[in-house]
């Protein structure tokens, strides 16, 4: 065994390397979770363990990145809309989480006989939860794309800019006590340096990025470009850290502004690999860092703090989940989720240290209680949901399902619901070899009693895509239920496979306005057909004939398409005059053309008509 020193020797990075090899699939096994896992691993194998390791502080930095990378790659899902989008949920439902959870934890540090100021610092260092937990959780569970988890997303942001009032807080409080050293910057030139960073990554976005990444396609290699990837992602987390805000912020908002560049699908691929093996180095750290010492000696107030710190959150954050009208089950699991302190309560705490408002009995105490909060998450979370089960169920125990692999059909089904299953029959008929994939497992396996080979796969992911034979398939028809889920699908295979053909299911005008835009070959919005046979019906079944049934179908099909067309340039408001409403009021134009053109009976009413014209035309009518 190489002797514990606080360098990193080609010893360590194997043990680091081993830990998280046999520690995760075994957790994982046991259904506890890969963070558990590194958690537990880093606490065997840190100065507190075995003692390979005497300063884990030393990788927790450097593992930071992990983190970093994560929030670039989400970044890069999460489009200038969408994020505007957010704003709300960001700056109304993450603040009041913040200011909640905070009062609330202020309060129970005070009742546990600490000072003001030390309670309330020690309290709002635990309301910033771990963005790495959570994400990682997410990330497992594939719910970051979710209502749910764009709603996590919005409290994580919020959080990770409480970090830059909170340490001038700190800054305060060591004034106001007494405390402050000398020489420390004026609040005025950190504040200006966070503009100015923000400023920097925003026009470094907008101006430089993309023309210097179609340079490096052009001219460079594989590996310029990956190089080029963690430059941005690194410049973007460096220039937020001179300006005293969350790295994490720098890549999320450099991730953003990326977020609609053509080489987004290449930085996601290159970056994809450092984001997952830093981001378990950064959980084995956080074991590391647990002082068991500290905890043995004040085992009595780290468990009571743990427990009660834990308990107060989550009560706070369902309050507020159930106040912003969250459902029961989000809001229970958002509570057990969020209830627990993160890595920027270290920054707090070792400021406050410095600072004098903490002393160092109280900021051991404080992050031990942090990182078994941390470590005890997952478990929490499991047992929830073991009393909250989901409807769904595994797709690697399910009996007769099978993931996509290495399927090279002339036609691939995306989502098998009650549209594709119709859909799929004319090709059948005519004995076109399709392919089909979907993610519901008790779905998969109900196709399978009527004769349907469905595989199991995520056609939103582009490794999916590429084993469910994308790139060889002649045409995809994706007849997924989200549109969500159906613009991701349709912006891969734009991207990666153009010379496919793209058939796509609508879920209304909307929806089918951004397909056309986007270029696929064919779109029907999901109730349109079977709603104007359903009209059919209505009309025969009210005496009209057959062919005045069908000519009004027509006429209707036409002034749809034409209503589209004009929406197309208008937006989604334009071409009204297209629908007759059944407001007596409206004068739409008739229904159905007449075959031939209105004559005047005599003179009299021909010059009637052509006064009533003119007036019409002056009037603008």
């Amino acid at each position: 065994m190489a002797e514990a020193t606080g360098g990193l020797e080609l010893g360590h990075v194997a043990a680091l390397l081993a830990a998280g090899v046999v520690a995760v699939p075994l957790f994982r096994r046991l259904q506890l979770g890969s963070v558990l896992g590194y958690l537990a691993a880093g606490l065997i194998i840190g100065p507190f363990g075995v003692g390979l390791f005497k300063e884990p502080e030393t990788i927790l930095h450097v593992a930071e990145f992990g983190v970093v990378i994560f929030l670039f790659i989400i970044g890069l899902e999460m489009r200038p809309t969408r994020l505007w989008s957010l704003r709300k949920e960001i700056f109304g439902l993450g603040a009041a989480q913040v200011l909640g959870a905070g009062l609330l934890l202020t309060f129970t540090g005070m009742a546990a006989g600490l000072s003001a100021p030390v309670a309330f610092i020690a309290a709002m260092g635990f309301v910033l939860s771990s963005t790495a937990v959570i994400m990682q959780m997410l990330d497992e569970r594939g719910e970051i794309a979710s209502p749910q988890g764009s709603r996590a997303i919005s409290i994580l942001l919020l959080e990770d800019l409480a970090i830059v009032p909170l340490l001038a807080i700190v800054a305060v409080m060591a004034s106001v006590m007494g405390l402050a050293g000398e020489g420390g910057p004026p609040l005025w030139r950190t504040l200006l340096l966070a503009v100015g960073a923000v400023a920097i990554v925003l026009a470094a976005g907008k101006f430089l990025m993309n023309p210097v990444f179609r340079i490096l396609a052009r001219y460079g290699g594989r590996e310029v470009m990956t190089a080029a990837a963690l430059l941005v992602v690194v410049g973007a987390a460096w220039l937020m850290d001179l300006g005293g805000l969350s790295m994490a912020m720098g890549a999320f908002l450099a991730g953003v502004l990326l977020s609609e560049s053509t080489f987004r699908h290449q930085l996601e691929a290159d970056v994809e690999p450092f984001r997952a093996i830093l981001l378990g180095l950064f959980f084995l750290s956080v074991g590391m860092s647990l002082e068991l010492s500290v905890v043995l000696a004040e085992w009595q107030v780290v468990i009571g703090g743990v427990i009660a710190f834990m308990a107060v959150k989550a009560v706070a954050i369902y309050g507020v989940a159930r106040i912003f009208k969250a459902s029961e089950r989000e809001s229970v699991e958002r509570a057990v989720l969020f209830a627990q302190g993160g890595e920027f309560a270290f920054v707090l705490y070792g400021a406050a240290l410095a600072a004098g408002v903490f002393d160092a009995r109280i900021a051991a105490i404080a992050s031990a209680i942090v990182i078994l909060s941390m470590m005890l998450t997952p478990i929490t979370t499991i047992a929830v949901r073991k009393l909250m089960p989901a409807e769904t169920l595994n797709p690697e125990e399910a009996d007769g399902v099978d993931r996509a692999k290495n399927l090279r059909e002339r036609v691939l089904i995306i989502g098998f619901g009650r549209f594709a299953q119709v859909v799929s029959q004319p090709l059948l008929a005519r004995d076109v070899d399709v392919s089909i994939i979907d993610t519901d497992v008790e779905m998969i396996q109900a196709a399978g009693n009527f004769g349907f080979k469905v595989y199991y796969g995520d056609g939103a992911r582009l490794d999916v895509l590429r084993a469910s034979g994308a790139d060889k398939a002649e045409t995809i028809l994706v007849c997924v239920d989200k549109p969500e889920t159906a613009d991701r699908i349709v912006e891969l295979v734009k991207a990666e496979f153009p010379l496919t053909k793209l058939f796509v299911r609508a879920y209304d005008r909307g929806h089918a306005i951004r397909l056309v835009q986007a270029g696929v070959e064919y779109q029907l919005r999901e109730t349109f057909e079977s709603a104007l046979v359903f009209g059919y019906q209505v009309l025969i079944d009210l005496g009209f004939t057959h062919e005045q049934a069908q000519e009004t179908l027509e006429d209707v099909r036409r002034r749809d398409e034409d209503r589209l067309a004009i929406q197309m340039v208008e937006g989604i408001t334009g071409g009204r005059s297209l629908m007759r409403g059944n407001i007596r009021t409206t004068k739409p134009e008739p229904y159905i053309k007449p075959r031939r053109e209105g004559q005047a009976l005599n003179e009299e009413a021909a010059e009637a008509l052509e006064e009533e014209e003119e007036e019409r035309e002056k009037s603008g009518v």
